[in-house]
């Protein structure tokens, strides 16, 4: 048995998150980027790699929510051209696996075919971080790095590698130390990635309340402030459930010398009218 066979993490919530119908799944990608909240335009790769782009804040939710929102990041990344590799940094919402969890080789399947898990850029980030170990089992069931593959996917293509990572930890500290990873890694194997942090919003409010927390957040986000972000969630209490992620993003940004911008911000009840309990979504671009 070789290694791919060994190490295929198969779909977790398909048919829920998203449909597990490839036929579907396309649809409703589609329908997220035609949407009146989403770009309102498929995608378009740029047969140029143009440097200068970091990566995203991206949504995580169902596609039926969030998929809208998510799509403005992919339609901005689709105009700087295909990465080798996406670094793509969940949060930890089963509580198994270590502090940080680096998925370690393989392959991972959705219905629109697998992507194949680039395991020397991954060794680089757990050789240079204190907290992020090769880890498996932090991944079977979660769905904050799956849910980003099929938009990946539908603008990328298959040949591109994925580095799925999810966070049990949310503090400034260990944001730096995996951000300083990822940063040394990409040094050491001269990688072209794409970073995406996949974070939802404030959960569970009425829309007015979400709408005012999560800006509150997103205005420390945008001025590149980790410690201010983590004191306003805190203080807030501004339930987002992938902060560690955000958190690195932006320590990755400022080591690069880089800004960040909103791209899109709605919440739940912007798609579903039912504006009682609603969550946030956000897709907030990082670039030099």
């Amino acid at each position: 048995m070789n290694t791919l066979t060994k190490k295929l993490r198969k779909p977790a919530v398909a048919g829920y998150f998203y449909p597990k119908d490839k036929e579907k799944l396309l649809e409703l990608i589609e329908w997220s980027f035609k949407h009146k909240l989403g770009p309102g335009a498929l995608p378009i790769v740029s047969s140029e790699r143009i440097r200068g782009l970091i990566g995203y804040v991206v949504p995580h939710a169902g596609y039926i929510y969030s998929g809208p929102i998510a799509a403005h990041a992919y339609y901005d990344a689709a105009s700087y051209g295909k990465p080798e590799t996406v670094v793509i940094i969940g949060t930890n919402h089963t509580g198994y696996g270590p502090p940080i969890s680096v998925y370690p080789e393989g392959a991972w399947e959705t219905p629109l075919g697998t992507l194949l898990v680039d395991s020397e850029f991954g060794k680089a980030i757990t050789e240079y971080s204190d907290l992020a170990d090769f880890d498996v089992y932090a991944h079977i069931e979660e769905h904050s790095v799956e849910v980003q593959l099929p938009f990946t996917q539908y603008v990328f293509g298959g040949d591109i590698k994925i580095v799925p990572i999810v966070m049990g930890i949310h503090t400034p500290e260990a944001a730096k130390d995996l951000a300083r990873a990822i940063v040394k890694g990409v040094e050491r194997t001269r990688r072209d990635v794409l970073i995406l942090a996949s974070s939802d919003f404030n959960h569970y409010e009425p829309h007015d309340v979400t709408v005012r927390k999560d800006m509150n957040a997103i205005s420390r986000i945008l001025e590149l402030d980790t410690e201010g972000f983590y004191k306003t969630i805190l203080s807030d209490n501004i339930s987002i459930c992938g902060p560690g992620g955000i958190m690195t993003i932006i320590e990755i940004t400022k080591m690069l010398s880089g800004k960040a911008t909103l791209l899109k911000h709605a919440t739940s009840g912007n798609i579903s009218g039912d504006k009682s309990a609603t969550v946030g979504y956000a897709s907030i671009k990082f670039y030099i």
